[in-house]
């Protein structure tokens, strides 16, 4: 079984990726964030953008070809590298939502945050796709004082106080609960990397509490077959992590 994924979508950029992605028959297609570039506080143009990639005809085409699953980033939340402390998240979660047409009753609707999961296949062979949400919980990031050390890092340092979390205390609750229940492989959509190394950009090495965190608990819910899946960097990167005492983490 094979699946397409992508984040990063912009509508100023030429639109001849979508052909090659349908014609792969994928069974669903997943956004992992950045789905859109809304970059507003004003709800009623945070829907516009949104309205441009329902318009946008390659995606259209898609859409009518095979179901699809998103999850959101800083730039479709509403501001770039926005956390718990963007104002209208919730009234941003309604519009995430009903663009993808979440149904009504979805769990998704009645608590805050967009993390959700899926699961595929028959049970000895079964696929979990967890999609956290690493907006709407995660305290404000720390800067990093004068210039970055380096051309090209970012602006933000690691951030080692108690407080500090990236899915807060429910989605992490949440997150346990589902990787006790069985899957051959399990599939994470963080829409940030979780592997990559600091280097001043949004990844979970900024929280790095919250990045062992996550170690931890696959060690102790003995969950087999994780992987990562992330955006957010504009261009593909294949990263793997050896932590002592479980097996290599690979995003």
């Amino acid at each position: 079984t094979k699946f397409a994924f992508g984040s990063c979508w912009k509508s100023s950029r030429k639109q001849n990726h979508w052909e090659p992605i349908i014609s792969n028959h994928p069974p669903f297609w997943l956004w992992l964030g950045d789905n859109i570039y809304g970059d507003t506080s004003d709800m009623a143009k945070l829907k516009e953008k949104w309205a441009e990639l329902g318009a946008t005809e390659g995606y259209q085409k898609l859409a009518k070809t095979c179901p699809v699953l998103a999850t959101w980033d800083d730039h479709d939340y509403g501001k770039n590298d926005a956390g718990n402390d963007f104002a209208p998240r919730v009234e941003s979660q309604k519009i995430f939502l009903d663009f993808f047409n979440e149904r009504e009753d979805s769990v998704r609707r009645t608590r805050p945050g967009v993390y959700t999961s899926y699961y595929f296949g028959p049970a000895d062979k079964r696929v979990q796709l967890i999609l956290l949400d690493t907006r709407y919980f995660r305290t404000p990031l720390k800067k990093i004082e004068g210039k970055p050390p380096y051309r090209r890092m970012g602006k933000w340092k690691p951030d080692t106080s108690p407080t500090a979390t990236v899915l807060g205390d429910a989605q992490w609750k949440w997150l346990e609960e589902e990787l006790k229940k069985p899957a051959r492989i399990r599939l994470i959509g963080t829409s940030i990397q979780f592997v990559a190394p600091h280097n001043g950009y949004e990844t979970w090495e900024n929280i790095p509490a919250e990045k062992q965190r996550m170690i931890s608990l696959i060690k102790q819910t003995k969950a087999e077959g994780v992987m990562f899946l992330s955006g957010d960097i504009h261009s593909s990167e294949l990263c793997i992590e050896e932590p002592d005492g479980v097996y290599p983490m690979i995003d």
